[in-house]
């Protein structure tokens, strides 16, 4: 019997499911329609702007974005570090969440600028918090030079910035001759939360990153999007931190097919992030407020359950559920297109079974 290419990506599918991968979002495999257009992908050197696929992406990310240009990065990483590059000058410091990823993993060095952190309540950066930390006296040691703000955020449990919020952070940023680099690695998730157009919930950002690796499906790839002559520079920075990819329109081409299809897909991993919610809400010692979730991450503290996140995790491992540890209290688990409602319950069970299922409430 003849096999297609899409009954055998559905039969690994369907095996690796034995294993339920809640560590992240980029754990994502591409589909087979990605597959078939990484294969069949025209390209070029991009680094000579000729790779016509890259191009298709860039433009088609500005279109989505309501901006005038784009460039397309290796990582979310190499994005975020990139606009603090066009934003500042050595010595100089920007202004972001102490949880925020900016801060908590990635480097600075690259911009020789310093982090100077605010506790953001629930991850969102509001102008009260950035106000007092701003340095503008030439007798300072060191002159802010930017505000980084990150939707949604990470560490924060997917928590979502409104745009409202973070309108007033832009306008009163911009008032003060303040730059705002948005880190939207999961801003596609925040929009669809809110139910309003990414363009609309960015719009007053000076630049913004997003990832396609990150819910959308992608394998590979971030973008950075914002005004053409900024995005001229970032190219150069992006060819000095080792971003020139050259024919790299075999990615790109999984790329579009993200951006254009994967933020569909996120309303059923919000809603399974919600069923998970819930069900982890009724496991003993894990500690969980379901009406705090509004997309696919959820940060649970486990110190109730007499194990360390690392101790739990690896538990769970032991029976093909597969979490991550944040310290030794929290563990994050995340929703993406890759499972199911049906593996969500089957986590649930085992942790459940794990942990013991605590006492029915009256």
């Amino acid at each position: 019997m003849h096999t297609s290419a899409a009954d055998s990506e559905a039969t690994a599918r369907q095996h690796s499911s034995e294993v339920i991968d809640l560590r992240s979002d980029t754990v994502t495999k591409p589909s087979p329609e990605m597959r078939r257009a990484m294969f069949e992908a025209e390209v070029g050197d991009d680094v000579y702007a000729e790779d016509p696929t890259i191009n298709r992406l860039e433009k088609r990310a500005a279109e989505v974005f309501g901006r005038e240009a784009a460039l397309f990065v290796p990582s979310g990483t190499m994005g975020n570090q990139i606009a603090i590059k066009l934003h500042t000058h050595h010595g100089q410091e920007i202004i972001c969440d102490e949880r925020s990823h900016v801060f908590e993993y990635e480097m600075a060095h690259f911009s020789g600028v310093m982090p100077r952190t605010v506790s953001a309540v629930g991850g969102i950066l509001t102008w009260k918090d950035v106000e007092p930390k701003i340095r503008f006296k030439d007798y300072d040691a060191a002159k802010t030079g930017m505000v980084s703000a990150e939707n949604t955020h990470n560490m924060a449990g997917g928590t979502v910035t409104p745009p409202e919020i973070f309108d007033d952070l832009c306008d009163r940023a911009h008032d003060a001759g303040l730059a705002v680099h948005l880190d939207g690695a999961r801003v596609f998730n925040a929009a669809v939360a809110l139910g309003i157009p990414v363009a609309r919930l960015t719009a007053k950002a000076d630049t913004v990153m997003f990832c396609l690796s990150k819910g959308l499906g992608a394998p590979v790839g971030s973008l950075l999007v914002g005004y053409a002559e900024l995005m001229d520079r970032a190219r150069m920075y992006r060819k000095a931190l080792g971003g020139g990819m050259r024919q790299a329109g075999i990615l790109a081409a999984a790329g579009l097919i993200a951006l254009e299809q994967g933020p569909g897909k996120l309303v059923t991993d919000h809603a399974n992030a919600k069923f998970l919610a819930r069900g982890l809400a009724a496991v003993a010692g894990i500690d969980i407020d379901p009406a705090k979730v509004q997309t696919n991450i959820l940060m649970c503290e486990v110190s109730g359950t007499g194990m360390t996140s690392y101790e739990l995790s690896q538990k769970l491992a032991a029976r093909n559920i597969l979490a991550s540890g944040f310290g030794p209290q929290f563990i994050r688990f995340v929703t993406h297109l890759d499972v199911s409602r049906e593996q969500c319950a089957q986590a649930l069970e085992v942790i459940a079974s794990i942990c013991s299922v605590k006492a029915q409430r009256a």
